[in-house]
């Protein structure tokens, strides 16, 4: 026996344990309201708990640049009998963490992936009207949803819903993109966002309040190794191949591109990170 497998004896009775934490039972701390004007941050989450899970940079520029950050539930799930439960679910979820939430319609959009896009024109175009409405509407400054490769159908089918509904949009609108992972990894993030072990508490009992999906898999107690392994992965992928990895413990993984006159920017060359210590809505104002 050495050291190391007391660490990893330890870990694995903090995972064993964390199964007996309490779900979705706790209080709505006091937040105050965004301030009339306030900048405004929309995540496209494919499914309910998305926002919880990819969301460090939303809870720092909610908490540190006083953004309206508002979720918009695509889907409410594929299980038609799930969809009120799970909406409860997001409800509660959001209000932990002191987002805003809207559905795209009742009980959410359906057949949200690229085959739909390809074979059902119809039904995707109605889909991408009510992005773009939404867009056009709310005109954010900065819109998160999935890169094109996050493996899960509707996870894919979101990025594209988004990249054509801001196609849809006028010349003039601008915004900060904010392409998210968690199912399959990026190949080319270019920022790594550290979080603090209170924002990271906050997004798992937020997680938590997904009472009937984490029941089912507690997945939400694995989240810390998760972005754990987004230190490691950032250290390099956005570092820079052997460079110094940076002093996170919690990191999530972005890519950061503008939307500017119909088309992508990418705004900087190589990688960037934002540390706990930096104002994170001042860095995306100056970035």
């Amino acid at each position: 026996m050495t050291p190391y497998h007391d660490f990893v004896a330890a870990l694995a009775g903090l995972v064993r344990d964390g199964k007996n934490l309490p779900l979705g039972t706790f209080p709505t701390p006091d937040r105050a309201a965004p301030a009339a004007g306030a900048p405004s941050a929309l995540i496209f989450s494919p499914h309910p708990d998305d926002e919880c899970i990819i969301g460090a940079l939303a809870v720092r520029l909610q908490r540190e640049g006083r953004y309206r950050v508002v979720n918009v539930a695509v889907t409410q799930g594929s299980n038609k009998a799930r969809q009120a439960g799970r909406w409860a679910e997001l409800s509660a979820a959001c209000d932990y963490l002191g987002f805003e939430l809207v559905q795209t319609v009742p009980g959410g959009l359906e057949r949200i992936t690229a085959a739909t896009r390809q074979n059902d024109q119809a039904h995707w175009q109605t889909a991408v009207d009510v992005t773009a409405r939404i867009l056009r509407e709310r005109r954010p400054e900065v819109i998160f949803f999935p890169h094109e490769s996050d493996w899960n159908s509707t996870h894919i089918g979101t990025h594209y819903l988004l990249a054509d509904a801001l196609a849809r949009q006028d010349q003039a609108f601008t915004c900060t993109i904010i392409e998210t992972e968690f199912w399959g990894a990026m190949a080319t993030p270019n920022l790594m966002v550290e979080s603090t072990p209170q924002d990271v508490g906050d997004m798992m009992a937020a997680l938590s309040f997904h009472v009937g999906e984490v029941q089912r898999n507690p997945y939400h107690l694995l989240v810390p190794a998760w972005m754990q392994d987004n230190v490691r992965r950032g250290g390099e992928l956005v570092g820079g191949q052997g460079g110094a990895a940076p002093d996170f413990s919690f990191a999530t993984l972005y890519r950061l591109r503008r939307w500017r006159r119909g088309e992508l920017e990418t705004p900087y060359e190589g990688g960037k990170n934002l540390p706990a210590s930096t104002n994170a809505g001042d860095w995306i104002s100056k970035g």
